[in-house]
């Protein structure tokens, strides 16, 4: 069930909206203030936040950039203002989408489903699957059937570039030419050797004679 969260002062519009949207379908939480809605936020996970931009203790848009410090849930401004600066400056940080008071609860439900299949194509563009393993870009997790690899920043890398080019052959210098290491320096041909054979140990059935990232003698790999 889509559990969403809808950070409003007024009680007028949240018990209206919380009613609305539960007959939709929706698992809805209330939170009345900055300091609430934080707190809900670090201990819970949410599909989406309904988020005013005026509060008693602050601002919604303090709420967002804590929000997003952490978490990459989506959000739509709720607010009585409508001043353009108000408007650029939600985009600005990142909303997925703002809607000014007084609207219909038709158009607010139309503008949630909007945002929820929008995110939702954006998940499923950020999978990349090859055999059993997955690559996960928007958590930048990489599993194995149900289980989570443990990759270095640097291993994740080269595998997303394997991956991303899938199909395709790619030279050992176009690997090269787009990875760092942790401290920002160029890797060199020999350690490229070492970083493949322990990607290799980690998503290959026998890593001796991988079945993922192929070998294309004296150019690079192939997935």
């Amino acid at each position: 069930m889509i559990k969403i969260l809808m950070v409003e002062d007024d009680t007028n519009i949240t018990n209206t909206l919380t009613y609305y949207l539960q007959n939709e379908g929706f698992l809805m939480e209330t939170a009345k203030s900055k300091y609430e809605a934080i707190e809900k936020i670090d201990q819970k996970e949410y599909n989406l936040i309904l988020l005013d931009i005026t509060l008693p203790d602050g601002n919604g848009y303090e709420v967002y950039k804590k929000l997003k410090e952490k978490y990459s849930t989506p959000v739509i401004f709720l607010t009585a203002l409508d001043d353009e600066k108000d408007i650029v400056k939600g985009f600005d940080l990142g909303a997925d989408d703002y809607i000014t008071k007084p609207f219909h609860t038709r158009e607010l439900l139309s503008r949630i489903k909007n945002v929820l299949r929008h995110i939702e194509k954006k998940n499923i563009d950020d999978i990349i699957r090859v055999q059993d393993i997955e690559i996960n870009k928007n958590k930048k997790m990489v599993k194995r059937g149900d289980r989570e690899l443990e990759l270095t920043a640097l291993e994740y890398k080269i595998l997303l570039l394997l991956f991303e080019n899938r199909g395709g052959i790619i030279s050992r210098e176009q690997i090269l030419s787009n990875i760092w290491d942790e401290n920002e320096n160029f890797v060199n041909d020999n350690t490229l050797t070492v970083y493949i054979k322990r990607i290799r140990e980690k998503i290959e059935n026998n890593p001796n004679k991988p079945e993922i990232i192929k070998t294309i003698r004296g150019i690079g790999y192939k997935i």
